[in-house]
């Protein structure tokens, strides 16, 4: 529904209200673990009541989008009256025509779960694949699951790692709010590396300072645990206007109709495949390799660079029924896509216009 001009913006408040939900949870915690009662975790367990009725209520408000208005009733009328409104302004014709276009494409695809494992989806695949591995690896969850304990162990007072759970995700709630004014202006893959440099910077920084000073057992001068907080801070900012945002962003952008629910599922089954994984295995890892942890995870996004600099083309602006347009240009990509339209236009399977859009 979003216009492309504002749509990595409106994406990513996605992320910022995840944020925003991550630090009211934390300040809630911070404050009910101090009831002696000892009944405070029902409070916060039950707090959880208010934004499933928001979301309840929400879905009843929510208008349908001029894509499904299509694909559902073939109601182009109607679909335009919405379109306008959306966009305020009545001259959607050609916005229209290309949601048509790709609707009537969606529609001779009844199996987009097997149809994405084809050789011309291989990008969209890879991606949905990709992005949501490296957002997981970057170590994110660490720092929203176990900062407490984290905190603790580097030698702050459990009140004091409390509060510095909350600190470390006010960071990224400020950065959110940065990236929606930049990510449609500078664009994905520039705030990915940007991103990419900052969490890296910060990984092994930390790795180092414990390494050193907290070394593998006692405390830590309460100086450094300080500045291992403030680089936390650092690397959550990083992950704030970079991968948190962009993860969901980038695979739906460059999924056509036909394949984006595939896409999408799969980039969701990977992120909470990959959440368990880490939080299930994290403090053994830490346990046995103390802080080399840091390091693993500085290489980890040392590779999401590298991936993202060759291999990830830039999306910005562009509608989302032309972004497999850029498929054909891209150094790499264009030699998979090409041979497969080259083979089915040999098989008489692939209409002329969608191959010279590659060509």
């Amino acid at each position: 529904m979003a216009p492309p001009q504002y749509r990595g913006a409106i994406n990513n408040g996605f992320e910022l209200s995840l944020s925003l939900g991550i630090l009211c949870a934390n300040i809630l915690n911070y404050f009910v673990v101090k009831i002696r009662a000892g009944w405070g975790w029902r409070i916060s367990l039950s707090i959880a009541a208010l934004p499933a009725a928001f979301q309840a209520l929400g879905a009843i408000l929510l208008p349908e989008t001029p894509t499904f208005i299509i694909q559902r009733d073939g109601n182009t009328d109607r679909a335009r009256v919405l379109l306008q409104k959306l966009r305020g302004t009545a001259s959607v014709q050609m916005e229209l025509d290309d949601l048509v276009s790709a609707s009537n494409l969606s529609r001779t695809t009844q199996y987009p779960f097997r149809n994405i494992f084809k050789k011309k989806y291989r990008p969209q695949l890879v991606i949905a694949l990709l992005i949501p591995f490296f957002n997981e690896v970057t170590g994110i969850n660490v720092i929203n699951f176990y900062a407490p304990v984290m905190f603790r162990t580097i030698g702050l007072r459990e009140n004091a790692s409390r509060l510095s759970s909350v600190v470390t995700r006010l960071c990224p709630t400020f950065a959110n709010i940065v990236a929606m004014l930049l990510v449609d202006r500078t664009g994905r893959t520039k705030l990915l590396l940007v991103g990419n440099v900052e969490m890296i910077s910060s990984q092994f920084f930390v790795g180092a300072v414990l390494a050193v000073k907290f070394k593998d057992h006692g405390d830590m001068e309460k100086g450094y645990a300080c500045l291992v907080l403030i680089m936390m801070c650092v690397f959550v900012a990083g992950y704030g206007w970079s991968w948190g945002p962009l993860t969901f962003l980038i695979p739906a952008e460059v999924s056509p109709l036909e394949i984006r629910s595939a896409g999408q599922s799969i980039v969701v089954a990977v992120t909470f495949l990959m959440t368990f994984v880490i939080s299930q295995t994290f403090l053994a890892v830490l346990c046995h390799i103390k802080s080399a942890t840091f390091f693993v995870f500085g290489a980890w996004i040392c590779l999401m660079a590298i991936f993202v600099y060759l291999f990830l083309p830039e999306t910005k602006r562009l509608p989302m029924e032309q972004v497999k347009c850029v498929w054909g240009r891209h150094w790499f990509w264009k030699k998979i896509v090409r041979e497969e339209q080259e083979e089915e236009k040999q098989a008489g399977t692939l209409a002329s216009p969608d191959f010279l859009l590659f060509s």
